[in-house]
Order: structure tokens, then C-alpha cells, then sequence
């Protein structure tokens, strides 16, 4: 066996590009000298922005072995202390049942979303309803079983519709196993113009219920990771947290909508692009291919998903139990009903939310560094100085500006645990102390959109399958979700500055 140095230097982070790997390596060097020069306050900013670079840079690497590095760097050189981040992961705990059980309690409601989504998009020939009801559909089923799963969901679909007319496109059946398509070696000149087109369209669509996922997402507890987290601090239950919720988000729920429809209308910033008819006509007619091979047992199974659907929402309304405790409920109803029985059907639930999982608890590590070296105060004790009238808008701000630069998950974690000190030492009521909260919560959700890095699901989009397929890169990305930054962000901060 022989190994050299270079070896080692191809394994480290893979495919990453070398520039990355170098950076990484400079980020780990420098940081030892930073917090030995300039002390813990500055070096562990240095970190925390180091940190946001490995999520902004989530194309070339996943941010899990990257920003992992730091945080174990952290605890190497003293900046943290294990014990510090166990704290952080007890406390967010519920946070990691609902992403280890919820996203792989839906997995096994694909087939009912994939048939709803499905009949939606072939059912109505108008593009400016079909978008209405991919963002509508996208939010209601957000607020209910977690943004990043409803995403999972329309990246299936949209996958699932650009294979069936890739394959047809390029001269091959519907059913064809063996066909690629990422490559478009094999298709015909008569259809590439469709192709293009088919692309803008799927592109549209992505990001009309990518945003969608958004506005149901803030609504309730389930939404987005951190609003458990944050409904756990403020001992919210589900109903509690929509209502306290309810006056910033109701009207940007509202005014998203409306910029979708207006969208699509002025086919502006790459929407309003249709349905090529032939594109329709193929899809059509594998619609009813697979309408007429679905048997007694497949119809089913879309009964039993539809009944876990509704005991879901009754269970998550009612607080039953522990919002992951509720997906694992559903876990084993529906494989019990539909016979899923075997050890290996059952992993290929767990493959979509571990990986995010193994992330947040590295959030929660960087998490235990601002923790530990009071990052955050100067921030939040200016804010807490200003007229308490001010208090909540500035804080929609401050996390609206930082969550579209790096994940609100991290963002909501640092800023809630920090007020949330603040009220201990009895600096603030409990009923500024909820202000604050709704302010956070819609502040790290709403103006978040303005970036991939943002939000968990557009970060899950543009990482996913489907983006390199229908040509869904960072910076389109960034300016088709920018009137969405403008209106939603403008009308949450009005909301929060003058409705609260």
C-alpha cells in the first residue's frame, strides 16, 4: 500500500474546489493567532463570520464538514466547552425530534403531496393560478409539516415531470429506467426550444413555492426549526404561537400572494413564463398512464396518507405531545397501513433531515462560542436602550439583515437565548419579552428569502437535484426572490413596528 501527501490533500473536502479548501485550511491556521492577539471577542467574530461563509458557499461544500472543523476548533483552543454546547443541544432538543422524525414522517406522505401537486399543475391550463396555488398549497402544508419536507415535495415533483419529458424529448418512453436526464446529448433539435421554456417554467414554480413554504413557515411552531425553539423558550403552544404570531404574519401572508399573482402578470425578474403545449400534452398523457396502472392497494395507501395527514394537523392543534414525538406517531401508523415493514425502506426516510440535523447541532456549537463569549450583547444591549416603542422594529431589522446572509436557524438560536437572559436577570417584562419574541421569529423568517443561505428550504433547493436541471443558480435565485425581499420585509417591519 502506498500513500503519499497528496492523497491525504484529494480527500480533504473532496470535489471542493481548491480555492476552498485553501481558505478552509487559512480559516483554521489564523484563528489560534486571532484569539491569542487580539483576544476571544474578536477571534470569535472572526469565527462567526467564517462560519456564515461555509453556509453562503453551500454549492461548493456542504457546510456540515467545513464549519464542523471550526466548531471543533472552538473547543480545542478554548473559545467553548462541550459542556456548553450540550446545553445548547438539550435546549434545543425538540428542534432535533422534529427534524429526525417530522421530515421522515412526510416522507411517507409523498405520494398523497406528489398527487395533490400533481393535479394541480395539470389540472389548470392558467400559469397565474397555477402559481397562486403552488405558493397557497405550499404555505398551508408549511405550517403544518415543516417548510423543508414541503420543499422536498415540489423538488419531487418538478424532478419527476422534467425526467418523464426529458426521456420523451430525447426519443425514449415514459418508463425507460435507464435514460439520463442531466444530459441533453440526446435531444432532439425539434424540442430544445420546449426544453428551454420547460425550464423557465419548472424555475418559477420552484421559487413561488419556495417563498411559499416561507409564509406558511412563520405561522406556527412546525414551520421552521426555529420557531420550536422559540415556542420552547416562550413555553408557546401551538394555537398560542399562531395567535401571538398572527399580526405580522396574516398580512405578509397576504402581500405574498398578491406579489405572486403580480409576478406572473408582469412576467418580470424570470416569472410568467407558460406551459409549452406540447411540454403539457406529454405530461398529460403520463398522468394517465400511471392514473390507469394504479391499483387497489396504491389508492389505499393515498387514503391512509390523507387520514395521517388530518390526525397530524388535529394532533399538532391540539398539542398531543412533543412536535417529534407526534412525526414519529406518524411514522408508524402509516408504515404499520401501508406495509413498510422492512429495514431498508424505512432509511431512505431519514436521509433528507439527518444531514440538517447534524448541521444544527454544529450550529448550536457556534451557538456555545457567542454564547460563552457574550458576541451578541453590545447589539442587544443597545437595542434594549432605545424607546421600548422602537425595540421590536430594530430587532426585526437586526435579524432580518443577518438571516439573509447566513441561516435563521442560528440567527433565531443566538438572538432568542440572549434576550431570553436578559429577561432572567429582569431587565425587561414578560410582556416586552413576548414582543421581542414575535419580532425575532417573523425577523429571521420573512426578510430571510433574500438569499439561499437564509432559509433551510431555499438552501435545500438550490443544493437539490433539480437545480442543476432547470438551471436554478445562486444569483438567479437571489434576483427572483428579490420584489418578494421588498414587499415582505417592508410589510412584516410595518407590521411589527406599529401592530405589536
Amino acid at each position: 500500500m502506498r500513500v503519499d501527501t497528496s492523497s491525504f490533500w484529494n480527500n480533504f473536502l473532496g470535489n471542493a474546489p481548491l480555492w476552498y479548501k485553501y481558505t478552509i485550511i487559512a480559516f483554521l491556521a489564523v484563528n489560534p493567532v486571532l484569539l491569542f492577539i487580539a483576544g476571544p471577542f474578536f477571534a470569535g467574530w472572526c469565527l462567526v463570520l467564517e462560519f456564515i461563509f461555509t453556509l453562503a458557499m453551500a454549492l461548493r461544500c456542504y457546510p456540515l464538514q467545513p464549519g464542523g472543523l471550526l466548531a471543533v476548533e472552538a473547543v480545542i483552543i478554548g473559545m467553548t466547552h462541550p459542556n456548553t454546547i450540550r446545553e445548547e443541544v438539550f435546549n434545543a432538543f425538540p428542534v432535533i425530534l422534529l427534524l429526525m422524525f417530522m421530515v421522515a414522517g412526510i416522507f411517507f406522505m409523498k405520494e398523497l403531496l406528489l398527487f395533490t401537486f400533481t393535479k394541480i399543475l395539470l389540472g389548470i391550463r392558467s400559469k397565474t393560478i397555477i402559481a397562486f396555488l403552488f405558493s397557497a398549497v405550499a404555505a398551508f402544508l408549511s405550517a403544518f409539516l415543516d417548510a423543508l419536507t414541503v420543499t422536498a415535495v415540489i423538488i419531487s415533483v418538478a424532478v419527476g415531470f422534467y425526467s418523464v419529458y426529458h426521456k420523451v424529448a430525447s426519443g425514449k418512453g415514459f418508463h425507460n429506467e435507464e435514460h439520463e436526464h442531466t444530459l441533453d446529448d440526446g435531444i432532439d433539435e425539434l424540442h430544445r426550444s420546449d426544453l428551454d421554456q420547460f425550464r423557465a417554467f419548472l424555475r418559477s414554480l420552484m421559487m413561488h413555492g419556495a417563498v411559499g413554504t416561507a409564509l406558511g413557515g412563520v405561522c406556527t411552531t412546525v414551520g421552521e426549526p426555529q420557531n420550536l425553539l422559540i415556542a420552547t423558550r416562550m413555553e408557546w403552544e401551538f394555537i398560542e404561537f399562531f395567535v401571538n404570531m398572527a399580526p405580522v404574519t396574516m398580512p405578509v401572508l397576504v402581500a405574498g400572494l398578491i406579489t405572486c399573482v403580480l409576478l406572473e402578470k408582469s412576467r418580470r425578474f424570470g416569472y410568467g413564463v407558460h406551459l409549452p403545449g406540447p411540454v403539457r400534452e406529454i405530461l398529460q398523457d403520463f398522468d394517465r398512464a400511471e392514473t390507469a396502472k394504479r391499483s387497489g392497494r396504491d389508492s389505499a395507501r393515498l387514503i391512509v396518507q390523507a387520514l395521517a395527514a388530518v390526525t397530524l394537523m388535529v394532533a399538532l392543534a391540539f398539542h398531543w405531545a412533543e412536535v417529534g414525538l407526534i412525526g414519529l406517531m406518524i411514522i408508524v401508523v402509516q408504515t404499520a397501513f401501508n406495509g413498510i415493514i422492512e429495514e431498508h425502506q424505512l432509511g431512505h426516510a431519514f436521509e433528507e433531515a439527518l444531514p440538517f440535523t447534524s448541521l444544527l447541532v454544529v450550529f448550536l456549537g457556534i451557538v456555545a462560542v457567542i454564547h460563552d463569549q457574550h458576541l451578541f450583547s453590545p447589539v442587544i444591549d443597545y437595542v434594549l436602550t432605545l424607546d421600548i416603542d422602537m425595540q421590536p422594529g430594530m430587532f426585526y431589522i437586526a435579524n432580518g439583515v443577518l438571516s439573509a446572509i447566513s441561516d435563521n436557524v442560528f440567527v433565531a438560536t443566538v438572538y432568542i437565548n440572549e434576550v431570553y437572559a436578559v429577561f432572567n436577570n429582569g431587565k425587561i417584562t414578560r410582556e416586552h419579552f413576548d414582543m421581542l419574541a414575535v419580532a425575532i421569529n417573523t425577523g429571521t423568517n420573512i426578510p430571510s428569502v433574500a438569499t439561499p443561505n437564509g432559509q433551510a428550504a431555499f438552501l435545500f433547493l438550490l443544493t437539490s437535484s433539480v437545480a442543476p436541471l432547470i438551471r436554478l443558480s445562486y444569483l438567479r435565485m437571489v434576483v427572483m426572490a428579490f420584489p418578494y425581499t421588498v414587499v415582505m420585509g417592508f410589510t412584516g417591519w410595518l407590521c411589527v413596528a406599529y401592530l405589536l
